[in-house]
């Protein structure tokens, strides 16, 4: 059985302050059914994880150099996000792949610089509208799986998300249909490549949220969520987790 996960992308949002909201979402759910993941800015990687010690909630960064170390001005590196107390590190996000260029190969690079520190990598995928208008979805995403996901990846240290870009913070979902095809899909492309495919868990992310998560989660192949701006505030957060826990 695939542990469900709630994953929260903070992306450049929160202060110290902000950290009441982690201790609140662990004192609602103390003991949830499903992992819980928060990934906030580098600045409160290693704040975050001493908060959250011991608890239900387990800290990411949100983006890793693909070098150990070296002169590379205002990057850090997956072992020092280890070093913070992180466990995950998001990678390919499409904020990321669009607003710095990021190619596959770049993240297939990260994602082995993640693994090698021990970091578990959330490998994110996902079209544009103009590619889903134009049949192209699955070829997009085909291709982003093969070249973005690493030889060494597996259902241990690895986790797919699949966010199709024009549904990120515009409030816009994809059909149920939509979200199933993509994740029967990658489902099966990854059976084509690891032996433990089945393991590997499949998120969903693009404007989830309290009143559209359960019906997400009852989705063919979905394993959880990639959470934006609801993962910011505990009783939203916690709600999706709720429906999580639930399904």
């Amino acid at each position: 059985m695939r542990r469900k996960l709630a994953a929260g992308n903070w992306k450049m949002n929160g202060t110290a302050a902000s950290l009441s909201e982690v201790e609140a979402l662990a004192k609602a759910h103390p003991a949830p059914k499903s992992e819980v993941l928060i990934c906030p800015p580098a600045t409160l990687v290693a704040q975050m994880a001493w908060k959250a010690k011991g608890g239900p909630v387990r800290v990411g960064g949100q983006d890793c150099h693909a070098k150990v170390s070296g002169a590379h001005t205002g990057d850090i590196s997956a072992a020092m996000l280890k070093d913070a107390g992180a466990s995950h590190v998001i990678l390919g996000h499409s904020e990321r792949r669009a607003d710095h260029g990021e190619t596959d190969a770049e993240v297939r690079a990260k994602a082995e610089a993640a693994l090698a520190a021990g970091l578990v990598a959330v490998i994110c995928l996902g079209e544009t509208e103009a590619e889903r208008d134009a049949g192209k979805t699955l070829g997009i995403i085909g291709s982003q799986l093969a070249g973005s996901v690493p030889e060494g990846a597996a259902a241990a240290n690895t986790v797919i998300a699949y966010e199709p870009v024009w549904a990120i913070g515009t409030g816009r979902t994809p059909t149920l249909e939509q979200i199933s095809e993509v994740h029967d899909f990658l489902r099966a492309e990854l059976a084509k490549r690891f032996a433990d495919s089945d393991g590997f868990r499949l998120l969903y992310g693009g404007s989830v949220k309290p009143s559209n998560a359960a019906e997400i989660f009852a989705t063919s192949n979905v394993d959880g969520a990639l959470v934006g701006g609801a993962s910011l505030k505990a009783a939203d957060f916690g709600a999706i987790l709720a429906a999580l826990d639930a399904a």
